[in-house]
């Protein structure tokens, strides 16, 4: 749930990438950062393994228009996708009202987006939450490989709620922002639901 400070009025809404290891978390988070004016977001923090993994989380904050009355932030995080690091995406996962799942799109690599999927099923289930509920986009990105999946293998397999899914090529920047627009809309058209009801 999003965190409403109704004396200062202010929200904060946690948005968090995930995925599986490699499959472009960093680079679409990047991307965004980015492209949005400096004035708006904070500075990028990333702490990167030897392997230029994600070893805890990417983050930064985002200001956007105030929502009814509110001025309104987006945490924008990226957890890494190994096993290894499991704790770590479930400590990020907690309070989460958006998710972006980024799928690699290599035809090797199937197995390991229904494991992270699966994983982070887990892990909401954990904390309580309804995975039908939380806003959700998926993204199966590196669509330039040789070894793609078709989309709509992907699609069969891993968007179980038919949520919104864009087709991307992050590292060139193609189907980046459309991804993080359409979570945006999401969180916010749910957090507007949740404003209307607590007037």
């Amino acid at each position: 749930m999003p965190i409403i400070n109704y004396k200062t009025k202010e929200i904060n809404c946690k948005i968090v990438y995930v995925g599986p290891s490699l499959g472009g978390k960093t680079t679409n988070i990047q991307f965004i950062h980015h492209s949005v004016p400096s004035v708006s977001r904070t500075p990028l923090q990333s702490i990167n393994t030897d392997g230029d993994r994600t070893l805890f989380f990417d983050y930064f904050a985002l200001e956007i228009a105030e929502i009814q009355g509110f001025k309104t932030k987006f945490l924008i995080y990226g957890v890494p996708g190994q096993p290894y690091y499991k704790s770590t995406r479930k400590m990020v996962l907690n309070g989460v009202d958006g998710l972006v799942f980024i799928a690699d799109s290599d035809k090797y690599r199937m197995s390991d987006n229904l494991e992270s999927l699966l994983d982070m099923k887990s892990m909401l289930k954990d904390y309580g939450y309804n995975y039908n509920e939380i806003p959700l986009v998926l993204q199966y990105n590196k669509r330039d490989l040789p070894s793609v999946t078709p989309a709509n293998e992907m699609e069969q397999v891993l968007n179980d709620r038919q949520c919104d899914s864009f087709e991307a090529v992050a590292i060139q920047g193609r189907g980046v922002i459309e991804t993080f627009k359409a979570i945006c809309a999401s969180v916010v058209e749910r957090l507007n639901k949740t404003l209307s009801v607590k007037k």
